[in-house]
């Protein structure tokens, strides 16, 4: 019995390890011995340095294929359509997030929505699903926004969302985005909203309000309207903020109302 009960208790605890694993982000395996990626990174640049200096031999006609902002503005303004926006996107690979991520999360809702809503980064279950807002903070979000007659599922623009995030990678362990990823994809989301074209932006949590304006601090900056790329812009607190904090829904509510207000005005 006392063999057995160490069995047990042994393959319980392997098994709550490996649920803490999952939810920190370590949800694949990949090798038997950690990999520091720095070191390949070193080492790939030195093996393809002597080819990139003999096919570009005069730098200051170069173009900037290592400046991952300039890329991504390259390739945003290229995209004519929100297809063509998704295909650049998914193909831009200077964002470390990518190697990580299952899916690239692009978009949900009605595109001809009144009403963006522009996300922080996707999370392990949008990060399965392949669409933005789909765990208990995507839930709490429809909620929310059923409650003053919006949905992303409605076909009729004066009543629909649309959903994106600006990262459409999801960081190891639902970390913050750092300046340098959020810098590289603020083209992409300049081009999704010029394409979408919606009246008003939503911006809930820090990183859509940094990429929009190049502040943070969105509990001062939560229900004051401003502008950002010629159109309203409110920030909000992140459904997920308000999942830890219940009793900031009441300020949710009242930012909820003042959307509602400048909509009907």
């Amino acid at each position: 019995m006392g063999i057995a009960a160490d069995i047990s208790a042994d393959w319980r605890a392997a098994l709550a390890a490996l649920a803490w694993q999952v939810e920190a982000g370590a949800d694949e395996a990949c090798g038997d011995v950690p990999v520091n990626r720095y070191e390949l990174a070193v080492e790939a640049t030195k093996v393809a340095a002597p080819a990139r200096e003999q096919a570009v031999p005069d730098a200051a006609h170069a173009t900037p294929a290592g400046d991952p902002v300039a890329v991504a503005r390259a390739a945003a303004a290229a995209a004519t359509t929100l297809d063509d926006l998704r295909e650049a996107m998914a193909a831009f690979d200077l964002c470390e997030l990518k190697r990580g991520a299952r899916n690239t999360v692009f978009s949900d809702g009605n595109p001809a929505a009144r009403v963006l809503v522009l996300g922080e980064a996707p999370g392990r279950e949008e990060d399965l699903e392949g669409r933005p807002f789909v765990g208990r903070a995507g839930q709490l979000l429809d909620q929310m926004f059923a409650a003053i007659g919006l949905s992303r599922t409605s076909p009729d623009a004066e009543t629909a969302l649309y959903i994106t995030n600006v990262m459409p990678w999801r960081p190891p362990g639902n970390r913050d985005p750092d300046a340098a990823e959020i810098a590289m994809m603020r083209p992409f989301v300049e081009r999704h909203i010029s394409l979408t074209d919606p009246e008003v932006i939503v911006v809930m949590g820090n990183t859509p309000l940094e990429a929009l304006t190049g502040t943070r601090g969105i509990l001062r900056a939560r229900g004051t309207w401003t502008e950002a790329l010629g159109k309203p812009m409110l920030p909000m607190t992140h459904p997920a903020y308000l999942l830890r904090n219940p009793a900031a829904k009441r300020e949710a509510w009242a930012d909820l109302l003042s959307l509602q207000a400048r909509l009907r005005g």
